[in-house]
Formats: C-alpha cells, sequence, structure tokens
C-alpha cells in the first residue's frame, strides 16, 4: 500500500509544489489586501441628498410603469441627473427617473462621468475624472454580483491614490472602488490565489470546475504524503527519527511539524468551491422568500407616498415584510427611520429599525413552532453583518434551521441548517480563522496567519526544491537513454 501512495504524493507533489507555494504566499497577502470593494459606508457617503421637489411621481407609479414582475423594493435616490428609482424584482432589476418615468440606463460615457465626478466629490476624493472604458467584465468586476449592472463603465478618478469608480449601465450606482495600492497588491494575492484572470474567471462554470479540480487534486496530494510521512517516522530510543537525508529530511521533517495546519488549510481551501455540492448553499427557498415578503400590493401606496422629506434623507427605500410595505428613510450611514408606508404615524409611529414581533410574524409562516426572534450577539458563533452599521440582525430558530434576518430592511441574510453551520466552521475557522475569540484579537490573529502561512510556505518550498531535481533527474536519464550508443 506504502508504494502507490509513494507515487501518487511523488508526482502530485512534482506537478502542485508550485500551487502550494503560491496558495500560502498569497494567503498572507490576501489578509493585509483584500479584494477591491467598494464599502457600504462609502457608497452611502457618495449619495447627494435627495430633492423631494424634482419627484414628480411616487413608488407605486414606478412600479406599474416598470412592467416588473413582482418587485419586492423600490429605491430612490439621486444622481447627477435627478432622482431616480429602482426597482428590484426576481426577474431583474430597472432604473426609472422619479421626474417622468422615462428608462434611466446610462447610456452615455458623458453621464457615467457626471455620476462618478459628483460621487467623488461628495467623498473628498481631489481628481480630475476621465472616462477609463466600457467593458462587461475586467479583473476587478469579474464576481457574479456586478451580472446584474453590466456593462460598466471605469472613471479613473485621476488623484493621488488612484481611485477607479465604476457605474453600473443598468441603475446608475457606483458600485466598485479601486486605488492603485488594491490593485498592484490583487495581483500578487487573490488574483493568483483564486486563479482569477479575468479571461477565465468571466464563465463562472467553467473556473468553479477548474479550481475544485485542481484544488481536490492538490488535496490528495497533501493527504497522501501525510500519511507516507507518519508511516516514514522512525523511532529510536526516547525520540523519533526521520529515514531521509538533505532536502527530503527537510521536507519530511517541516511536513510533519506543519501537518495539522497544511492539511486543515488545504482541506478548508478545497471546501471554498463548494458552491452546494457537499453543503447547502445558505440561500432561502422560493417559497420562504414569498413567506418573508408576501404579497407586495404597491397600489395601495397613495400618490404622494414620497411626501416631505428631512433634509439629509440621502436615500428612501420602500420594500415588502409580511404583507405590509415598509418605507425606510436613510438621513446617515448608520441612521434611518423606519415606517409602514402609507399609514398615519400616529398610528403607527416610526422608529429606527423592525421590531423582533414584527420579525415573529413572520417566520411563524416559515415553519411550524419557530422560535420568538432574537438579536444576534456580535460576539456570536455566526454572527454577520446587517446593511446598516446599527441596526440588529434578528435570529429565528425554525426546528433546525436559522433565518437570520436584517432589522433594517428586512432581508433575509441567510439561511443556517445543519450543514450550514458546519461549512461554518469547516471553512470559515479552518481557512480564515474566524473565530470570535480570535476576531476579538486581531493581532494575535494576524500573527497566527502570517506564522502558519510562512511555515507552509517554507514547507512548500522544500516540495519545489525536490520536484525541480526530479524532473531534472528524469529528463537527463531520458536523454541519457535517447542518446546512449547502441550496441554493434
Amino acid at each position: 500500500m506504502t508504494g502507490p501512495l509513494i507515487i501518487v504524493h511523488r508526482w502530485l507533489g512534482v506537478a502542485f509544489c508550485l500551487l502550494f507555494a503560491m496558495w500560502f504566499a498569497t494567503g498572507i497577502i490576501m489578509h493585509f489586501v483584500p479584494f477591491p470593494a467598494l464599502s457600504k459606508s462609502e457608497q452611502f457617503n457618495g449619495l447627494a441628498p435627495i430633492d423631494s421637489s424634482l419627484v414628480a411621481y411616487g413608488p407605486a407609479d414606478s412600479v406599474a410603469a416598470s412592467k416588473l414582475d413582482h418587485p419586492t423594493r423600490v429605491r430612490l435616490f439621486t444622481r447627477s441627473d435627478g432622482p431616480v428609482y429602482v426597482l428590484s424584482a426576481k426577474s431583474g432589476m430597472k432604473a426609472l427617473h422619479a421626474s417622468d418615468l422615462t428608462p434611466a440606463t446610462v447610456q452615455s460615457e458623458q453621464l457615467a462621468l457626471e455620476i462618478a465626478s459628483d460621487h467623488a466629490h461628495r467623498r473628498g476624493l481631489a481628481g480630475q475624472p476621465t472616462i477609463a472604458g466600457l467593458a462587461s467584465y475586467d479583473q476587478w468586476t469579474v464576481p457574479n454580483n456586478f451580472d446584474s449592472h453590466r456593462p460598466l463603465y471605469r472613471i479613473a478618478i485621476n488623484d493621488a491614490r488612484g481611485h477607479e469608480l465604476y457605474v453600473s449601465s443598468t441603475t446608475g450606482d457606483i458600485v466598485q472602488d479601486t486605488t492603485r495600492l488594491e490593485r498592484r497588491w490583487n495581483y500578487a494575492g487573490s488574483v493568483l490565489h483564486w486563479i482569477y484572470p479575468t479571461v477565465l474567471r468571466r464563465n463562472w462554470t467553467i473556473w468553479d470546475k477548474t479550481v475544485w479540480t485542481l484544488s481536490l487534486a492538490a488535496l490528495i496530494a497533501a493527504v497522501s504524503g501525510a500519511w507516507v510521512g507518519l508511516l516514514r517516522i522512525k523511532p529510536k530510543r526516547y525520540r523519533l527519527e526521520t529515514p531521509y537525508r538533505g532536502w527530503h529530511a527537510w521536507h519530511h521533517v517541516i511536513g510533519l511539524l506543519c501537518l495539522l495546519f497544511v492539511l486543515s488549510w488545504i482541506f478548508s481551501g478545497w471546501l471554498s468551491m463548494d458552491h452546494g455540492r457537499l453543503f447547502s448553499s445558505g440561500n432561502v427557498t422560493e417559497v420562504e422568500a414569498t413567506a418573508i415578503t408576501g404579497t407586495p400590493e404597491w397600489e395601495n401606496l397613495f400618490a404622494g407616498a414620497v411626501g416631505i422629506l428631512p433634509t439629509a434623507a440621502r436615500e428612501i427605500e420602500w420594500f415588502a415584510f409580511d404583507n405590509r410595505m415598509f418605507r425606510r428613510e436613510r438621513t446617515g450611514f448608520a441612521e434611518q427611520r423606519l415606517s409602514i408606508a402609507g399609514v398615519d404615524r400616529d398610528i403607527y409611529p416610526s422608529r429606527e429599525f423592525l421590531r423582533p414581533d414584527e420579525v415573529d410574524a413572520v417566520t411563524s409562516r416559515l415553519a411550524v413552532g419557530c422560535n420568538p426572534a432574537v438579536v444576534v450577539a456580535a460576539n456570536d458563533n455566526y454572527a454577520v453583518n446587517p446593511v446598516t452599521a446599527s441596526a440588529p440582525v434578528y435570529r429565528a430558530v425554525c426546528g433546525s434551521s436559522w433565518f437570520h434576518i436584517d432589522g433594517a430592511n428586512g432581508a433575509i441574510l441567510e439561511k443556517l441548517d445543519r450543514s450550514r453551520r458546519a461549512y461554518r466552521w469547516l471553512y470559515n475557522a479552518l481557512h480564515t480563522f474566524d473565530i470570535p475569540a480570535l476576531v476579538a484579537r486581531p493581532v494575535l490573529r494576524t500573527t497566527l496567519i502570517v506564522i502558519l502561512c510562512g511555515c507552509g510556505l517554507v514547507f512548500s518550498f522544500t516540495a519545489v526544491v525536490i520536484a525541480w531535481r526530479r524532473v531534472r533527474l528524469k529528463l537527463g536519464s531520458s536523454q541519457g537513454e535517447c542518446c546512449a550508443p547502441s550496441d554493434g
């Protein structure tokens, strides 16, 4: 049995040693410089206050004009060309001007430039914005969450940090933000680590199968090596010795010292590509989503549903929850007012967030015997971030399934069944050290990640040396056989 294991490990090691070294090195980089993303605070700070005098039509009118099938959310915000409604439904999104309900898609570079320039100015980004291009995909917009916004206008701000903003052609939202430093480090970090070149990642199915297969082969190489390494330990009196010499001995000893970390990290890295293969996805079913929202009756909103706004209001969202329409006014990144749309506020006073009893009314339709909703603590093992920084996240436990609901906008953040809860520990905890005790101690967490990935990198380097020597020996042997003089 040992012979086949050695052969499997030897040649998979030759094939994957550089990949192992790359994963450990780029893992360190990614801890310090993650993949670029527009933060929620940056997105909000770039919004302009809404001038209600420019809003001629209400959300019900926009729903009727959009022709979308059962929209569940309507958002009002201001672009450089005036206030715009963005409607969201299962079938997609649509943007309409609030002044005349005409389509508000961004079809010109000039408009995209004006939108990005206004956003940059409000965030204090000083520069001379210019159009950098229009593309469906580039290296920083390959993730699937940009699909509904493609193609995207890329605007170079030309400031000291080299900011580039991406404008959605569908809604006019700013959806991505990168800096020169982020782009440079991510080429050496996430792009390599995730095997993320645009030409491959733009086709999600091919990328998913490719990286999953490579990760599985790497896992087999690690497991076979661990098994051989344990079998080859030689007990000698009061100590253990390795039968190898030179680089093989270093590889054996360091591999045994790093055994648990290397196996758990490669295994959890493979699980990062699971995407519903072995574990549940965390998404709710269509039936569950409908139970949460109910059937929105937008026509019941009166024509003046926008009404008088606080001068600081930068975004209004109407959303369906428990067969009722809620109105959410955002006046600051962590500040909002929530009310039931179309109902006298003297009867139902406005407040900041959804109440636990309102969440309970919804979850009672999801399953029988749901426990009352409770607020998820920030240091909970399964904590999740809300859309608004100060908002509570409610957990409703319905049998073996947990539902996390955002108290700010009624969105289902995730569904955790037994499978998904197990995945949280097998992937998040093992691969990124996302453990509450370590997250609360960022210096300790960073130190562990750097030291352990550094050990993995040194271990991988010994494998690279051994692989190079073996390939060189094999090539030399083949050339010798090829060029050897024949008898006679």
